[in-house]
C-alpha cells in the first residue's frame, strides 16, 4: 500500500509506513495516530484494571483476574526486591508503566498493513500503530520518570543534599567540584536519555523488520512462502522483546527512584 499519489515502490513503501500523521510544523509538529493509540490504551488499561477491581470476588477468581492478579503481584514483588524506600506511589507507577508500555509494544503485533489500509479507505493517508516506535512518546514518558527522579531526590535530601550530591561524589573534596558536577551531570541527564532511546530503537528496529518481511508477498510464490515463515519466527521471537523492553523500562524506572531515596 502506498500513500494517495505515491508510487508502490520498496522505498515508498517502507517510507510511507514508517510516517507519522502529524500537524504542525517543526517544533510544534503533534503525531496524531502517535497520540491516539497511546492515549487510547492509557484509557484501555485504566478501565480495564479498574472493571476488574470492582468485580474482584474473595472465591475462585475468573481467568482475566487472575491474570491481572499474576501481573499485580509480578510488578509488587519487583518493587519489594529493589526499591529500598518508603513509598506507596512507587508501586502503581511501576504497574502503570509496564502495564501501559506493553500494551503500546503489543501493537507492533498486528500485521503493518491492516491499519493503515483501514485508514486508506477512510482517507487518512498515514497511520504508524506502534507509538513506542516515535521517538517522542519514548521521551515522553522518560522526561515524566525524570522530573520524578528530580523530585523525590529534593524532597528526601533537600535541595542542599541534592547539590552535595551532584558535587560532592564520587571526589569529596571542593577542588574536585567542577570535575564532580561535570559527571554527575552527565550521568543524571544520560538517565532519561538512556530510557527513552532504549524503547524507541527495539521497537523501531523491529517494526522495520516486519515491513521489510512484509515485502516479500507478492513478489513470487518462493519469496512470499519465506515470508510467511519469516514473519511467524520473528513475530514469536518479537513477543519476548517486547516484554523484556516494558519490564526494563519499569525495571530502570524502579531502580532510578530507589537511587532519589537514598540520602547519602
Amino acid at each position: 500500500m502506498a500513500a494517495t499519489g505515491e508510487a508502490l515502490t520498496p522505498q515508498g513503501y517502507i517510507q510511507h509506513h514508517l510516517t507519522n500523521l502529524h500537524v504542525g510544523e517543526g517544533f510544534w509538529t503533534w503525531h496524531i495516530d502517535s497520540l491516539f493509540f497511546s492515549v487510547g490504551l492509557g484509557v484501555l488499561f485504566l478501565w480495564l484494571f479498574r472493571s476488574v477491581g470492582k468485580k474482584a470476588t474473595t472465591g475462585v477468581p475468573g481467568k482475566l483476574q487472575c491474570f491481572i492478579e499474576m501481573i499485580v503481584e509480578f510488578v509488587d514483588g519487583s518493587v519489594k526486591e529493589t526499591f529500598h524506600g518508603r513509598n506507596p506511589v512507587i508501586a502503581p507507577l511501576a504497574l502503570t508503566i509496564f502495564v501501559w508500555v506493553f500494551m503500546m509494544n503489543f501493537m507492533d503485533m498486528i500485521p503493518v498493513d491492516w491499519i493503515p489500509e483501514l485508514a486508506a479507505a477512510a482517507g487518512i493517508p498515514y497511520m504508524k500503530v506502534v507509538p513506542t516506535t516515535d521517538l517522542n512518546i519514548t521521551f515522553s514518558l522518560a522526561i515524566g520518570v525524570f522530573v520524578l527522579i528530580i523530585y523525590y531526590s529534593i524532597k528526601v535530601k533537600g535541595v542542599s543534599g541534592f547539590v552535595k550530591e551532584l558535587t560532592l561524589q564520587p571526589f569529596n573534596h571542593k577542588a574536585m567540584i567542577p570535575v564532580n558536577l561535570l559527571l554527575e551531570s552527565v550521568t543524571l541527564i544520560a538517565k532519561p536519555i538512556s530510557l527513552a532511546l532504549r524503547l524507541f530503537g527495539n521497537l523501531y528496529a523491529g517494526e522495520l523488520i516486519f515491513i521489510l518481511i512484509a515485502l516479500m508477498y507478492g513478489a513470487n510464490l518462493a519469496l512470499s512462502t519465506l515470508g510467511v515463515t519469516l514473519q511467524l519466527g520473528w513475530l514469536i521471537f518479537h513477543i519476548l522483546v517486547i516484554t523484556l523492553q516494558a519490564f526494563i523500562f519499569m525495571m530502570l524506572t524502579i531502580v532510578y527512584l530507589s537511587m532519589a531515596h537514598e540520602d547519602h
